[in-house]
């Protein structure tokens, strides 16, 4: 007699990019997935935890290289449930931070399929962290912005303007290929001496960091060889990590000098 299958979605958080920073509850959800769907940013090490027989799929997007459309991921979603039963949806960072689980969610639902989700710590958060960047610094910054840099439609974010024009730290994700967009965006509000740090592959072994002011960033990235996916964090807080200091200081003094 077959078992009859229990068709159910779960959306789990990997974090952004340490897998020890996966949380329990993800562990938990994993160990019980009979499918896994997982993401370019989703650490493969977080695999392990799912059974060794378990189906792995990876449905991950690049810039310009797309594995799966986000439909042909929704249908994936669908047709594993209802095949195998329990599909963990693995997401990188958290799945409602610029992530689309909302439209994973309501995809899998409209076949009357049960759903949950697991959040993930956000690589907004996570990343200036791991640098000593407070993004919320008593007396030096009072909000933050997240912001992606790139719509779906290709285009920058409206709200970075918008950002451009408060005294809030601004974080920004999937923002390197509109950098020079945005470095001029800063400068319309006469913030080209504005702290920026530029933080590639965050909480990975292949981290790299760039810091330097809005009037300077795009010459740091070079100099650094930095790219895609990096967080772009704006601000006076970037100067204030006691991580960052050095860096700052010494680049600042360097640029004086010139």
């Amino acid at each position: 007699m077959h078992k009859m299958i229990q068709p159910k979605v779960t959306l789990v958080g990997a974090g952004p990019g340490d897998p020890d920073l996966l949380t329990l509850k993800g562990v938990k959800a994993l160990a019980e997935a009979n499918v896994v769907l997982y993401d370019a940013l989703a650490n493969e090490e977080i695999l392990k935890y799912a059974p060794q027989n378990s189906i792995k799929i990876f449905v991950g997007k690049r810039i310009g290289c797309h594995e799966y459309s986000q439909d042909q991921i929704n249908q994936l979603i669908v047709d594993n449930a209802l095949t195998y039963g329990h599909v963990v949806r693995l997401k990188g960072g958290d799945p409602f931070i610029f992530g689309r689980g909302s439209e994973e969610i309501d995809y899998a639902e409209s076949f009357g399929i049960p759903t949950f989700v697991v959040p993930g710590i956000s690589s907004a958060i996570a990343v200036p962290a791991y640098q000593g960047i407070s993004l919320t610094k008593r007396g030096t910054s009072e909000s933050f912005w997240v912001i992606t840099g790139t719509t779906s439609n290709r285009n920058l974010s409206s709200d970075i303007a918008l950002a451009a024009k408060s005294s809030a730290t601004v974080v920004i994700l999937m923002g390197m290929s509109k950098l020079s967009q945005i470095v001029t965006l800063f400068q319309k509000e006469s913030k080209g001496e504005t702290p920026v740090a530029i933080i590639q592959n965050g909480t990975t072994p292949n981290e790299k960091i760039g810091v330097g002011t809005i009037d300077t960033i795009q010459e740091v990235v070079v100099e650094n060889k930095l790219s895609s996916p990096a967080i772009i964090v704006i601000g006076e807080v970037v100067k204030e990590s006691n991580q960052l200091k050095g860096f700052y200081e010494e680049f600042v003094t360097a640029e004086i000098k010139l």
